[in-house]
């Protein structure tokens, strides 16, 4: 098929290169299989010389265009059309420096930032990719929406479906696979939410199948116009460092969307010249959803220019399949088996010249701790980057000098309990919540200290304890 327009979707693996037009929704390429990006005619688009181009955008921000942290870089993502591109004012999302975290990993005191994706409408990065994708399901004239999740891609779907009024929400999750504070916004946002027995790779099989019998949206990140909008998120960060590319990206793995949508978006300025060189990525599995780790560090698979070995990723499916093995972390936002962007993330990967490391709930909780500590509360799984962070320092893989950058994915409250479990001086509880996940000891707790309910008693606590 020939490209149309000055947008369109194209298949990943060069050897093919079949294109599509934007008005289709598709998640794989008819030709052979393999996932498509959003491509773009660049050279009549002509977007902006300068990346300090977008800084006009700042005085506009009454305008809901240029007060998104999305489309206020539309220029780099045309696909949509102004009229029919839907924003709930997502992506007004900080890049703090964090002097705690840096000494807590190893670096330089001024190295070391943080860029906080819990500070949007949803809590979580997921808005970014969800005002792309649905803003195209709202090109095309959809009337549902769809997604498995482990609790953050729901909440959003749902939040922009409930703001919108313009479709319904039907969400699947895995049964006890998903947080409170997560479930809790899809079902008052007013989604249909499915409940499934299984995990959230059986939840994305059924999804998947669902979508293309009942003729539904799939906003999944296999979807390629997420990823477009996920791409903003590292426009933000060259923006709060006044556009100079940092050493390192550190991020969570799981369903692999965000480092797939890096690893393009840094290609892509690097193209049009608006950078002149690209950060090196590094993506942090939770040990207990390590299928990244296995197949990159372990088995040696890797993009290979567009001809990844297929039978390393059939062989080790096959391994868990045999095992009856599922993926478990506290991390539940990255508690994926079988992540859907693998071929992306491994060609961001290359591009990046990355690496893949895993991080134990125990690193993880802790890293969390540190984070908290330093005045921003995340989920767990997005503390996976903190902790993988302080890993390769450790190993000499980062130097102390180095600028990094470490995603939080997700805001404290999506998990709460996690954190409350972290902290307790309740040994049961703690045992109840993080001991089945090897989680033994709490380095960093910041107990409640019981007392009396006596003036004199909390008073002589309070001495003590300041």
């Amino acid at each position: 098929m020939t490209k149309t327009g000055l947008a369109f979707q194209q298949c990943i693996m060069p050897g093919c290169g079949a294109t599509y037009d934007v008005g289709e929704v598709r998640t794989s390429c008819d030709k052979c299989g393999a996932l498509l990006d959003i491509a773009y005619d660049w050279d009549r688009l002509a977007p902006p010389d300068s990346l300090k181009w977008f800084e006009s955008k700042w005085s506009r921000r009454n305008e809901p265009l240029c007060r998104s942290g999305v489309w206020r870089f539309r220029e780099l993502l045309p696909f949509a059309p102004a009229e029919k591109i839907v924003t709930i004012g997502e992506g007004q999302t900080p890049l703090h420096p964090s002097v705690g975290v840096a000494k807590y990993i190893g670096l330089e005191q001024d190295k070391l930032f943080l860029q906080y994706e819990g500070m949007n409408p949803s809590g979580s990065f997921k808005d970014n990719g969800m005002t792309a994708a649905f803003s195209h399901a709202h090109m095309i004239g959809a009337k549902r929406a769809a997604c498995a999740s482990t609790g953050n891609t729901s909440a959003s779907l749902a939040l922009y479906c409930c703001m919108s009024k313009l479709m319904q929400a039907v969400i699947f999750i895995g049964s006890g696979k998903i947080s409170y504070g997560k479930l809790s916004q899809a079902l008052d946002y007013g989604a249909l939410t499915m409940q499934i027995a299984g995990d959230f790779d059986d939840a994305m099989q059924r999804v998947r199948e669902i979508s293309q019998k009942l003729g539904i949206y799939l906003v999944n990140s296999v979807n390629p116009f997420r990823l477009e909008g996920q791409k903003t998120i590292m426009l933000r960060v060259l923006e709060s460092l006044d556009w100079e590319v940092p050493d390192w990206i550190v991020v969570p793995g799981g369903n692999l969307g965000n480092s797939s949508s890096f690893g393009k978006a840094f290609s892509e300025l690097k193209e049009l010249g608006l950078i002149d060189r690209v950060p090196r990525l590094a993506i942090i599995n939770a040990a207990g959803a390590d299928t990244l780790f296995e197949l990159h560090e372990n088995r040696g698979l890797r993009w290979n220019g567009g001809n990844p070995d297929r039978k390393i990723v059939d062989s080790y499916h096959a391994e868990l399949d045999a095992a009856g093995q599922r993926a478990d972390t506290i991390a539940s936002a990255i508690e994926i088996n079988r992540p859907v962007n693998l071929d992306k993330c491994l060609r961001a990967l290359e591009q990046c010249h990355g690496v893949v490391r895993e991080a134990t709930d125990q690193q993880i909780l802790d890293a969390k701790s540190q984070v908290g500590a330093s005045g921003l509360g995340c989920e767990p799984a997005s503390a996976a980057s903190v902790a993988g962070a302080k890993m390769l320092r450790e190993e000499g893989v980062i130097e102390p000098g180095e600028r990094v950058v470490c995603i939080l994915t997700g805001h404290q409250l999506k998990d709460p309990t996690a954190t409350v479990a972290y902290h307790t001086s309740d040994q049961a509880e703690f045992n109840r919540v993080l001991g089945s996940r090897g989680v033994n000891t709490a380095a960093y707790a910041n107990r409640a200290v019981q007392v009396e309910n006596d003036l004199d008693a909390i008073v002589r606590a309070i001495q003590l304890n300041s």
